[in-house]
């Protein structure tokens, strides 16, 4: 449960980033009052902490816990 949330908050930057990339358009900053208002950057650091949470995605044995061994 907590992987496909941090991957859903990681996403969610994701396009914020692509926004701000491609339009010059914080989403986050815009809904919450700009880049400095501290729910913002409560939503930034959310967002990190997530996206390292996902780092462990990479360097974890999916196919083992997907399909556990009948004893």
């Amino acid at each position: 449960m907590l992987d496909k949330l941090a991957l859903i908050l990681v996403i969610i930057g994701g396009l914020n980033w692509g926004s701000i990339g491609i339009f010059q358009f914080d989403i986050v900053g815009w809904i919450f009052g700009g880049q400095l208002n501290i729910v913002s950057r409560i939503i930034y650091t959310i967002v990190a902490l997530a996206a390292v949470w996902c780092i462990s995605l990479l360097f974890r044995d999916t196919e083992e816990s997907a399909h556990p061994v009948a004893r």
